[in-house]
């Protein structure tokens, strides 16, 4: 299910928002204040954003240039929703690297059109950047990794044997390629180290630690 962020101060349209786009199959968070929202993207993070300019404590255009600035939050598109609907406020809206700008009022219909329109474009993008097993997902280019919706935090080793495994998604991986993608060939670097990697990697995956096999006598494979 696709979630959205809703950063919204006019209660009456934020909740006719979330009504249509949750019968729309669309998950819906509305935050009415910018510091809300702030806190809540610490702890997860949406596909998609929809951010309102006039906001009570910070104006949206402050909030996309904050998600822009951020390595691990700018791959996420964002759309303004505003009564704004002046050339320099739509140019200022696509400078900062918002993917779209909708003036109000508008209608339902034509919000969730535009909404699946930035989800395709931008996945195209992303298209061998993402990668998605279960509950995990893993941006190759963000290097940022999410399990049940909530980022985890890997440290660069584990991040990349955690990518090796999942592009080669059922096959068996051996610790010496392992050794050799991370560390090179001249790397003096014991295969139990790799197992001391794949530990920690299990225990940041929780409940997904079992898609991790080891594969006895090889090395370790990712599989349902």
């Amino acid at each position: 299910m696709v979630k959205v962020f809703l950063i919204e101060d006019d209660q009456d349209l934020a909740d006719l928002i979330s009504y249509s786009l949750s019968r729309s199959g669309f998950e819906v968070k509305v935050f009415s204040r910018a510091i809300d929202f702030f806190r809540e993207i610490e702890r997860s993070s949406p596909d998609v954003i929809l951010v309102d300019i006039m906001l009570p404590d910070l104006d949206g255009f402050r909030v996309v240039r904050f998600l822009k600035n951020r390595a691990d939050l700018r791959h996420i598109p964002v759309l303004f929703l505003t009564a704004r609907s002046s050339e320099e406020d739509k140019l200022k809206g696509f400078d900062l690297g918002a993917d779209d700008y909708i003036t109000k009022p508008f209608s339902i219909k034509e919000l969730v059109a535009r909404i699946r329109a930035v989800l395709r474009r931008v996945r195209g993008d992303l298209e061998g950047k993402v990668l998605e097993v279960e509950g995990i997902r893993l941006n190759a280019e963000t290097m940022r990794v999410e399990v049940d919706g909530r980022e985890v935090r890997f440290t660069p080793a584990e991040f990349r044997i955690l990518e090796i495994l999942m592009r080669n998604y059922g096959k068996p991986v051996s610790r010496m390629r392992i050794i050799e993608e991370l560390w090179g060939i001249d790397r003096d670097t014991t295969e139990r180290a790799v197992d001391v990697h794949i530990k920690h990697i299990r225990d940041k995956l929780g409940r997904w630690s079992r898609l991790i096999k080891t594969v006895r006598g090889v090395g370790y494979k990712l599989e349902r």
